[in-house]
């Protein structure tokens, strides 16, 4: 199988592309590439990926990346030219993230981070087509007591019995499931530790605090940290994590895991104030329960991205906020559709 495209435009896999990540990738990689979006609108929503159903160079294919995946058995994607042309990239995305749901997602979580992993895998050597697979901070295990920024030849430290195993020792389980494909099949996998991330397309009353602070200060509602006034972590904009897995892909060797985030450490309540400020709201600051999958992370070194990829990232706090609060002012009845 061609391993570089025959026609004008590669063939890129993207599991996981109707979600809030995987949306924003999609629409940066149509620019030069066709797109083969997979999701099963698990903790997705149609709505990310609505402006790009009529793209000729986008498909949607609604599948479950824990099930195996033909591309060419699907005759919608008979335009693509996969028979003949291959996929040239694949991004793994597709794993459940939602705060408030994660308990109810568990077994889909462990099946995404093995038997999806898996697929997606397989798909690379059948294809031999370069992967990345987005994996996460929490490879590290707890926030360090110092509060270093995490270099990636840390190993890390999680609780394999823990409540939330099934992400976090998932996520680890993943990485080995991509060196060991590596080792045995010289597949060209890539490894991108994504830190927390916001921006628009967020699902709203998720559990997700920046998207419900900001729908919260419009309606007049107390907004709800999920913790208490210490309650710190890193926000880093969509759109960087979306340019600096692109840049990893097209490196032109693999350098090893990159973490991908910001390293600014911010308290949630300055998050909160700020959203009051920015919207003009009149509303409160509550504190709840701490969620099992909202947690305080550790912040990464980014030394690696920045001498290796050229990657910073661009959007600062103040300008990625104004943006997310224009998205939802402009959405918000929408969304707030979708969630009932």
């Amino acid at each position: 199988m061609a391993d570089k495209p025959m026609f004008e435009k590669k063939n890129v896999l993207v599991t996981g592309g109707a979600g809030f990540i995987g949306s924003h990738l999609c629409d940066a990689l149509l620019k030069d590439a066709r797109v083969i979006c997979l999701d099963n609108f698990s903790t997705s929503q149609e709505s990310n990926i609505d402006h790009l159903l009529k793209n000729p160079d986008f498909e949607f294919i609604r599948h479950d990346i824990t099930q195996p995946f033909d591309p060419e058995a699907f005759p919608e994607l008979a335009r693509f030219k996969v028979k003949f042309q291959g996929i040239q990239e694949i991004y793994h995305l597709a794993c459940p993230t939602s705060p408030k749901k994660f308990e109810q997602y568990r077994m889909q979580t462990l099946y995404a981070n093995s038997l999806g992993m898996k697929n997606a895998l397989d798909l690379g050597v059948r294809y031999k087509a370069k992967v990345i697979h987005t994996s996460t901070s929490v490879v590290y295990g707890p926030r360090p007591a110092d509060g270093h920024g995490f270099r990636e030849e840390e190993f890390g430290a999680v609780d394999v019995l823990s409540p939330r195993a099934c992400y976090d020792e998932g996520k680890r389980f993943a990485e080995s499931c991509c060196a060991t494909y590596k080792q045995v099949h010289n597949l060209d996998v890539r490894i991108a530790r994504i830190f927390r991330t916001y921006g628009p397309r967020m699902p709203l009353f998720d559990g997700q605090m920046i998207p419900d602070f900001i729908t919260n200060a419009l309606d007049g509602v107390d907004l709800e940290i999920f913790g208490d006034e210490t309650f710190r972590t890193s926000l880093v904009y969509v759109t960087d994590v979306v340019d600096g897995m692109i840049k990893m892909m097209a490196a032109p060797q693999d350098i090893g895991p990159v973490n991908l985030g910001s390293d600014i450490d911010v308290p949630i309540m300055d998050v909160a104030n700020r959203l009051l400020e920015m919207t003009g709201s009149s509303s409160k600051i509550t504190f709840k329960g701490e969620l099992l999958f909202m947690t305080q992370l550790g912040l990464p070194d980014l030394t690696k991205a920045k001498e290796q990829l050229g990657w910073i990232p661009l959007i600062t706090l103040d300008e990625g906020l104004k943006k997310t609060i224009d998205y939802t002012i402009a959405n918000k009845s929408l969304l707030s559709f979708k969630q009932f």
